[in-house]
């Protein structure tokens, strides 16, 4: 388990290697390089989790101390990593799922410009990532939190020669900061109040220091939530997750499945002692998860682009994961948060696989009967639809999702347990419409077969896990989270009413988006349905409500501002500064007797003032 610094140190010389390189490796040394220390990540991690299993310490935490990072006045955060079922669980998705989907950029992005500097983005992301899940102390997670942000403001911005990918990577940026500040806030009054930011001595020290529902636990607790909706894309701090799909797809598979959106979750895992002591900031994260996934299932039911769908697919299913929190069913929100980066990542590298057969095509009503073509993706397609709508059984899905679902009902949040499955029903409609339009029908674009193993290998793999087998890995959770695991008569209906609901996602589907698709131009015709496409496909109006209430203010005061006097008296010394510049450049004529002649004349003034001052 000494082994353990290696999972980060491996990505972080990768992505040294890679930067130093400027761009001069071959398109196979980069690949070599960003993907091996991946791979090599992955390796390690494995055989720790392996160790750390299989010679469980005492606490069931081993933590590893590297080095003091900084003292001032007693405070002294570590650079030290925690190992226990929720980071060894995190730590299991981000190195096993970020290096198949390694493994499948290098097939991806084959050819396309800024190959080295794409992996070395990458592998930056995953060491941050890891960064986050493994530290042992809030001040050591801050700085990983911090670079998955600066990370995904590179990937999202990856093809910068393009406008709209600047400001989507601009947004991103700008939204999640938003959160991190208070995350910081509600870090700068948790040490103030504890006089630490080790991890363990706050939980321990929590319950002493704040009774249940005091002011200032529930305002610490809204604050860190803040922080959390901001990077895990949840009311009403989501709206940069849609438009983070102008990366390249290899990085929508990474930040949707294995990586920032699954920050928040954990975040309110790791310190989950501190909201149940604010019962009603639990309660109230519940009703934020249960909003946004509703409204994300609504807008992917009208979305065009094949990645949006999946977007707010992952909105969606994120909402599930703080329902989960919201009514504290912990081990079932990060079941479900290790099961979702199964079938989302064999989503989205499916999704980009269909793209480039496709010739780069997003629109998928410009798709159509592309099983015949590329029928390794279909199936792929089907059985990570099938496991995002937790199709009974033989899905991965099935078994984390039903589980939420089932607290809920058994935790009397009745009104949680009526938006799961509404969003369930939502889920299996916009899934399989998706799947039925680009694979079904008549062909509309010509797509060309696809082949190779860093292609077709990391498919394979994630479609394996996405079913039942998948459910077969249980996270050691144990006392690291409260033991929700219940049993009741009702159980078993509560996951036949899941499984019919989902069905009767499927049977509407074939209804509405096989054959001619009457029905939904009927429907789309009418008033009611021009209203609620539009409003759904503009994601409920919240980029425009945020334009108006923030961004054209905001334009306004700073074009008011550029006319203040003050501003303009500032520039009184860099205009002065400037004619300065301007007169002494004029005396370089490159002339030698000019320069002789200034050089007679400054010993000549420098020799009347020496005699003037005696």
């Amino acid at each position: 388990m000494n082994l353990l610094a290696l999972t980060v140190l491996f990505p972080l010389l990768g992505f040294v290697i890679l930067s130093l390189s400027r761009g001069r490796l071959s398109e196979q040394q980069a690949a070599v390089v960003g993907v091996g220390s991946l791979l090599l990540s992955a390796s390690v991690a494995a055989s720790v989790g392996y160790q750390f299993l299989m010679h469980l310490p005492e606490s069931d935490v081993y933590t590893q101390t590297l080095w003091t990072w900084f003292d001032i006045d007693g405070f002294a955060p570590k650079i030290a990593f925690r190992l226990d079922g929720l980071s060894l669980t995190m730590l299991g998705v981000v190195t096993g799922v970020g290096a198949l989907i390694h493994l499948f950029a290098s097939w991806y992005m084959r050819g396309e410009e800024g190959y080295s500097r794409f992996f070395a983005y990458m592998n930056l992301f995953i060491a941050s990532m890891l960064i986050l899940v493994l530290a042992d102390n809030l001040m050591l997670l801050y700085l990983g939190w911090e670079g998955v942000g600066l990370c995904s403001y590179l990937l999202i911005g990856f093809y910068y020669r393009v406008q709209a990918n600047g400001a989507a990577a601009q947004k991103a940026f700008i939204i999640t900061r938003m959160g991190d500040v208070f995350l910081a806030m509600g870090l700068f009054i948790l040490f103030r109040e504890t006089g630490t930011l080790d991890i363990a001595v706050i939980l321990q020290k929590a319950p002493v220091l704040f009774a249940s529902g005091s002011l200032m636990i529930t305002v610490i607790a809204l604050l860190l939530f803040g922080g959390a909706a901001g990077k895990s894309a949840q009311l009403p701090l989501h709206t940069w997750l849609a438009d983070a799909m102008a990366g390249p797809t290899p990085v929508s598979a990474l930040i949707h499945a294995a990586t920032m959106v699954t920050a928040g979750v954990y975040l309110i895992a790791r310190v989950h002692p501190l909201f149940l002591l604010a019962p009603d900031v639990l309660e109230f994260i519940g009703v934020v998860g249960a909003v946004t996934l509703l409204l994300a299932g609504f807008s992917a039911l009208v979305q065009t682009d094949i990645k949006r769908v999946l977007a707010y697919s992952t909105m969606s299913q994120i909402g599930y994961m703080f329902l989960a929190l919201g009514m504290g069913a912990w081990q079932p929100a990060i079941f479900h948060l290790m099961t979702h980066a199964f079938f989302k990542a064999l989503l989205f590298l499916s999704a980009g696989a269909v793209i480039i057969a496709c010739h780069h095509e997003q629109n998928i009503f410009k798709m159509g009967g592309l099983r015949k073509k590329i029928p390794l993706i279909y199936v792929c397609f089907l059985v990570g639809g099938a496991a995002l709508a937790a199709l009974p059984f033989v899905t991965v899905g099935f078994y984390s999702k039903d589980e939420i679902l089932w607290q809920a009902y058994s935790r009397h949040h009745e009104y949680l347990l009526v938006a799961g499955w509404i969003g369930a029903f939502l889920t299996s409609l916009y899934t399989f419409r998706l799947i039925f339009i680009v694979f079904h029908g008549s062909e509309k674009t010509h797509a060309h077969p696809l082949k190779g193993i860093s292609y077709g290998l990391p498919l394979i793999i994630l479609l394996v896990l996405s079913t039942c087998v998948g459910a077969w890995i249980h996270p050691h959770l144990q006392h690291i989270l409260p033991d929700s695991s219940s049993e009741g008569s009702m159980k078993s209906w509560i996951e036949l009413w899941s499984s019919i609901t989902a069905l009767l996602g499927i049977v509407l589907a074939v209804v509405l988006f096989t054959g001619e698709r009457q029905w939904v131009e009927k429907l789309s015709a009418m008033p009611v349905g021009k209203f609620l496409s539009a409003l759904w496909y503009e994601a409920w109006g919240f980029d425009q409500l945020y334009n108006r209430l923030f961004t054209r203010p905001f334009i306004i005061t700073a074009k008011k501002l550029a006319a203040d006097w003050l501003d303009r008296l500032t520039y009184v010394f860099v205009n002065t500064v400037r004619f300065m510049n301007v007169i002494a450049s004029a005396t370089q004529t490159g002339q030698v007797r000019w320069y002789a002649t200034t050089l007679a004349m400054g010993a000549v003034l420098i020799l009347w003032l020496l005699m003037r001052m005696i």
